[in-house]
């Protein structure tokens, strides 16, 4: 059950607010997610009623907040619909690059996200191992691809970002200049190009399997809501960076 909002609120159900109006929102309004319900909150909530023949008043009420998680639930049916397909197949048990072993055994594992306004208490985990703060860090809502890479890495011992940014993994490391499997791979796309829900800024990051001409095959979180293996098309997707621990 959430609490009715209005201009001035402030805490966690707002940060939720805030995610909601960015994702469902098109264009997106690109709220801060600080928790803190002002006048941008305000017209982008007044948007949303508008779109969804709600009364525009500015107040996440009971029929405004059914709306949002209503739309949340269609965006996460599609999305699923629309992402890449998985490949499921056996990695190699290092390829110089010991992490590897550790992401894959979150895959294996099953991470995915939780529908609704519960999270998953693993991505959390990632999440947390990040410098985001804790209303942020306390959704599976939250972007958590660059968290992932970012606890994997931890987990094997290597010096991390603590960033929850992918665009800011493209400068961490030392710079490749061919493929190599397990490289910390960063990806771009123009937002009307991106797989739906997977990524506000256009960026994307994860741990490269392989590259074929035409695909980057990534192993990473929030992929399809989930820690997978999954094919990411060349025409849409843009190379920012491989990257390898120094």
């Amino acid at each position: 059950m959430h609490t009715t909002l209005r201009q001035g609120a402030s805490g966690p159900e707002v940060v939720r607010l805030q995610q909601l109006l960015n994702r469902l929102l098109n264009p997106s309004p690109n709220l801060v997610t600080d928790g803190r319900f002002g006048q941008k909150t305000f017209q982008a909530i007044i948007r949303f009623q508008g779109q969804h023949q709600l009364k525009p008043d500015g107040v996440a009420g009971p029929k405004t907040w059914q709306a949002l998680e209503g739309q949340q639930q269609k965006h996460k049916a599609q999305a699923k619909h629309d992402r890449p397909p998985v490949v499921e197949k056996p990695l190699p048990a290092d390829g110089g690059a010991p992490w590897m072993k550790i992401a894959d055994q979150e895959r294996v594992s099953g991470v995915h996200e939780i529908a609704g306004p519960q999270a998953n208490a693993r991505i959390v985990e990632y999440l947390r191992s990040t410098t985001l703060d804790s209303a942020m860090a306390g959704s599976d809502e939250t972007p958590w691809c660059a968290a992932f890479v970012n606890w994997v890495l931890k987990q094997a011992g290597i010096a991390t970002l603590n960033s929850a940014s992918a665009a800011a993994w493209a400068n961490w490391g030392i710079g490749l200049t061919q493929p190599r499997y397990g490289a910390v791979t960063v990806i771009h796309s123009a937002p009307k190009k991106s797989i739906s829900g997977m990524t506000h800024s256009g960026n994307h990051v994860g741990f490269l399997v392989s590259e074929t001409a035409t695909h980057y095959e990534l192993l990473g979180g929030n992929q399809s809501d989930s820690v997978k293996i999954s094919q990411f098309n060349k025409g849409h997707w843009s190379l920012k960076g491989m990257r390898w621990p120094r």
